[in-house]
């Protein structure tokens, strides 16, 4: 009697051989663990559906291998040269919200005047952190002071998950990109803004040029994939609408007497 399991010519369980039953063990229990290890990670959430980050960004470089060495060298240069400024910058945004766009925006982007913005980046926070998790997770790259902690003895902030791709560098391209869909006019004061919050991580040495990168491109096919989303447009619409209002409305300060 053929075993359902394996087919004709397995004979039956109670049939094979021990020896036999181990290597089908070991070579089932090999299977599990490489499927484990090359099944994609999925984000989901009311915009992002089932979101394959995994295969979109190449394996970052070996630890210890010279493209490694190349860009930790490289991180350290940019390290080495950051200013206080730089330092109290990069504390400062250790958690951000959309409302660090404010100065390319208007005054009168606030969380009271923008409510639906608001909320809507908050749930594009909660997906794209999920998103950027599932893949940090996989590549498990170690950051510039765990690797390195005797020149990067100081850094600015102290996280203690994975390195790539960088989590602000995503978050800030995708806040930037889905922004200039609602200020289009202001679309490359916002987008460099969005790189200089990615960059900053270098600056105060939490990541290398390669983790910020890599979050540039995360964070750019994440906001497509926003975009992609007809709820999110509706809801992005909405938004759009309640900004535009909101500076319509919004009285400018009086002119400084000179």
């Amino acid at each position: 009697m053929s075993s359902p399991l394996f087919g004709a010519g397995f004979g039956t369980l109670s049939q094979t051989p021990r020896p036999r039953l181990r290597a089908l063990g070991l070579a089932a229990a090999l299977v599990l663990v490489l499927a484990a290890a090359t099944a994609p990670l999925r984000a989901g959430g009311p915009y992002l559906h089932g979101y394959d980050a995994v295969s979109l960004l190449p394996p970052p470089p070996a630890l210890g291998t010279p493209e490694d060495t190349a860009d930790r060298d490289a991180a350290f240069g940019v390290y080495s040269r950051c200013t206080p400024q730089d330092m109290v910058r990069g504390r400062s945004e250790h958690l951000f919200t959309i409302f660090e766009f404010a100065p390319q925006v208007g005054p009168f982007f606030r969380p009271e005047s923008c409510p639906k913005i608001a909320k809507l980046f908050e749930e594009v926070t909660v997906e794209t952190k999920a998103t950027t998790g599932s893949v940090k997770a996989v590549w498990n790259r170690p950051r510039p002071y765990v690797a390195d902690p005797v020149r990067f003895s100081h850094p600015g902030d102290n996280e203690k998950n994975a390195a790539y791709p960088s989590g602000h560098s995503t978050q800030a391209t995708v806040f930037a990109v889905l922004l200039s869909e609602i200020f289009p006019d202001r679309r490359e004061t916002i987008l460099a803004q969005g790189r200089t919050i990615g960059w900053t991580r270098v600056q105060i040495g939490v990541h290398t040029p390669l983790d910020i990168y890599a979050g540039r491109v995360l964070g750019q096919a994440l906001a497509r994939a926003f975009l992609a989303n007809q709820r999110f447009q509706k809801d992005l619409a909405e938004a759009k609408a309640e900004a535009l209002a909101a500076e319509r409305t919004t009285v400018p300060p009086p002119a400084t007497a000179r």
